[in-house]
């Protein structure tokens, strides 16, 4: 797949793309970029769509945007603009990973189907996610919020133990070496952590784009690993009644943080079957 360009919400996305058809954007997080759909993109491809999976704003080698905005209604602009500046139709469908289920959520309602990953609905984190156990694999977010972030996140093994620690007994060799080249540079870094920094509020909102409102206009597909090691499974208990009507959520055994690249066959199934065939 080669990696393309294109101008949207005054950025500057580097994307791969592959097939024909209504388009099924597909959205990475951290740390990781856009070929963690590698295994994904063909089987779309296969079943009628046009898989088109940008890296993320701050990814190399999307450029790091001027305005450094990194908060939630950035990533919603962001995925808003792709969608019309791929010429996507009421027929397109979002596929977000990590922090690409962000913006998936909110976006939701404009797309004809959606699936997050590895991130459950706004709303279903607020009580696990301060338990200790949970606090303690999220380490890192707080980490970022300091003036030490680039600096420990910049040193030899800290991304690959998390890649380790999410996802227990993959080789990510592949991946991180996508991940070196899309982040190793101290100002994409510093754009990976940018995201952080908003989430808490350490950097203020830039005031730049409209609010996210809340909730999730859309029915949502959302996959979750058993062993994951970066959110618990547990936090997905009660998913679903944080989803509209008609939502489905799925526990895929065996798989980590990054089910999509340790499962891919389970995955794509559960994926495909729920988008079904291109429009």
């Amino acid at each position: 797949m080669e990696i393309r360009t294109i101008h949207a919400n005054g950025v500057e996305f580097a994307y791969l793309s592959l097939g024909e058809g209504p388009l099924a954007l597909c959205l990475h997080g951290f740390p990781d970029t856009a070929h963690t759909w590698r295994h994904l993109m063909p089987a779309l491809a296969e079943h009628g769509y046009r898989a088109v999976a940008p890296f993320m704003r701050g990814y190399a080698p999307t450029e790091v945007p001027a305005d450094g905005a990194y908060e939630d209604a950035a990533l919603v602009a962001d995925v808003r603009a792709l969608h019309e500046e791929l010429g996507g139709g009421d027929d397109a469908v979002v596929i977000g990973h990590d922090w690409g289920a962000f913006p998936a959520y909110a976006t939701a309602g404009r797309f004809r189907r959606a699936v997050t990953l590895a991130v459950p609905p706004p709303g279903s984190l607020a009580g696990g996610f301060l338990e200790y156990e949970q606090l303690k694999r999220s380490f890192y977010i707080f980490l970022f919020q300091t003036a030490l972030a680039e600096s420990a996140a910049a040193a030899p093994g800290f991304i690959d133990g998390l890649w380790r620690d999410w996802s227990p007994g993959y080789d990510a060799s592949e991946d991180l070496e996508f991940v070196r080249r899309s982040i190793g540079a101290p100002a994409n870094l510093a754009a990976a952590i940018g995201y952080y920094r908003a989430m808490l509020g350490t950097t203020p909102p830039s005031g730049r784009y409209p609010a996210v409102e809340g909730g999730v206009a859309g029915p949502v597909l959302y996959l979750h690993g058993a062993e994951d090691g970066c959110l618990s499974a547990d936090l997905t208990k009660d998913a679903l009644s944080h989803l509209p009507e008609g939502s489905r959520t799925e526990v895929v055994p065996g798989a980590g943080h990054f089910l999509q690249l340790e499962r891919p066959a389970e995955v794509n199934r559960l994926i495909l079957d729920w988008l079904g065939p291109a429009a």
